[in-house]
């Protein structure tokens, strides 16, 4: 079995808040962790104006922190979220790549309102012919 320092950050946090969970150190309802989430949001831009890289890491950080604690209350492995998400983008974003090709241009040759409306096109299901 990996060690903790060998597994993925998002698999640590989630076994971090797990085991705090397990001890009693959670949150009451998902509405609590929201507020967490609503508050981590506010820090970070507040850090943003800033320009102080090592804070704004250290919000981001705080971000994912609470998104994994989400996850882990609702039972979702945040990795498979993750991933599926990820893989989505990636169909999404070759839809783009496709339809501006079948147009004969290149992404570089397009721009972002032309790749919204594609994006758009793409997650309504749309296929290309």
């Amino acid at each position: 079995m990996k060690t903790q320092k060998t597994l993925s950050s998002l698999k640590r946090a989630y076994l971090i808040t797990e085991k705090a969970s397990k001890i009693g150190f959670d949150w009451e309802d998902i509405y609590g962790i929201l507020e967490k989430l609503e508050e981590e949001i506010k820090e970070f831009k507040e850090a943003l104006p800033t320009k102080d890289r090592v804070k704004i890491t250290e919000e981001i950080g705080d971000l994912f922190f609470v998104l994994v604690n989400i996850a882990r209350f609702l039972r979702i492995d945040p990795e498979k979220a993750l991933k599926k998400t990820i893989n989505k983008f990636n169909s999404r974003f070759r839809y783009i790549e496709k339809a501006l090709k079948r147009e004969g241009k290149t992404l570089y040759q397009s721009n972002l309102k032309e790749m919204d409306r594609l994006w758009e096109e793409a997650k309504r299901g749309k296929k290309i012919k």
